[in-house]
């Protein structure tokens, strides 16, 4: 079977995608569990640190990635094996839950589909290989903090902390045969680590220091850092001036459409995650298409 993945492209970038669809459902638990579990460990650290009994009723049991099983939040019936089927279920249940029939959020099988193409991408840019594992196990951590930061303006260090030694480990096997873009030098990940959080973290400072407001969250400095270690500190300019163009671009789109108000703060981890993954692929072209406009 490895061997004729080796051979065929198309029969890769198929297994990809097909395997893709199985950890996109994973992603969905991720997304949806672990604002949850971060804010029961809070709770609980506070209550311990104060000594006194928890305000709030904390819901009893085991509760975390695996358990319990995944359930309709309106009835609370279980969700079977064939009805948890990527992207397929949600279609031959037409979107509703099997039992109550309530309409069920189109963004699980979006989330699905996404990390499936996002991942096919991969296996077709970079070929059968170990750049392309370790580039769909980029995606695939990209993907839950981005819709986190989306949802509740965090970024979880249990995700975002790991990513960042996987990229600093990764440059410890460079160089590697017939690689482009992933496992850089040792120095270019540590400077591109370090680069990559002390840049955001001085705009955080120079930002508060002018306007005595927090510009935006440590969660960035520590992604971007990621970022860093994975690409590269040459590769810092491109996903920073992205991220800000696009980022600046959308906030000004839904002040003028949906009179969204300005004060209102946005998260900036999507438009990085964003901007990382478009660069992991495309950079050199991006950069070498801005050479040549410019000289």
């Amino acid at each position: 079977m490895l061997e004729l993945m080796n051979d065929s492209a198309p029969i890769f970038i198929g297994v990809v995608f097909a395997f893709a669809l199985l950890i996109g459902s994973f992603l969905n638990v991720v997304i949806h569990r672990m604002p949850i579990m971060m804010e029961r460990d809070w709770r609980t650290q506070a209550d311990e640190l104060i000594n006194t009994p928890p305000e709030h009723e904390m819901p009893t049991g085991r509760f975390d990635l695996v358990v319990p099983r995944s359930r309709c939040p309106s009835c609370g019936a279980l969700i079977t094996a064939m009805q948890n089927v990527p992207v397929i279920s949600y279609l031959f249940l037409r979107g509703r839950c099997a039992k109550c029939k309530t309409p069920i959020s189109a963004r699980y099988p979006l989330v699905e589909f996404s990390t499936a193409l996002l991942a096919a991408v991969c296996a077709w840019h970079f070929g059968a290989g170990w750049e392309a594992l370790m580039a769909i196990v980029l995606t695939i951590t990209l993907i839950p903090i981005t819709m986190i930061d989306a949802d509740t303006q965090l970024i979880p260090d249990s995700i975002v902390l790991p990513l960042m030694w996987i990229g600093l480990t990764m440059s410890l096997f460079h160089p590697m045969p017939d690689s482009s873009t992933l496992f850089i030098s040792p120095a270019d990940a540590i400077v591109g680590a370090m680069a990559g959080y002390l840049s955001l973290w001085s705009v955080y400072w120079a930002f508060k220091m002018v306007t005595g407001k927090d510009g935006m969250g440590y969660g960035d400095f520590k992604l971007l850092a990621a970022l860093g270690a994975w690409l590269g500190w040459q590769k810092l300019p491109i996903i920073i001036l992205m991220s800000a163009f696009v980022g600046a671009v959308i906030n000004i789109v839904l002040i003028v459409v949906r009179d969204k108000d300005r004060n209102v703060p946005i998260p900036f981890g999507p438009y990085l995650a964003a901007a990382g993954w478009i660069t992991m692929i495309w950079g050199e072209s991006i950069k070498n298409a801005y050479l040549d406009l410019m000289f």
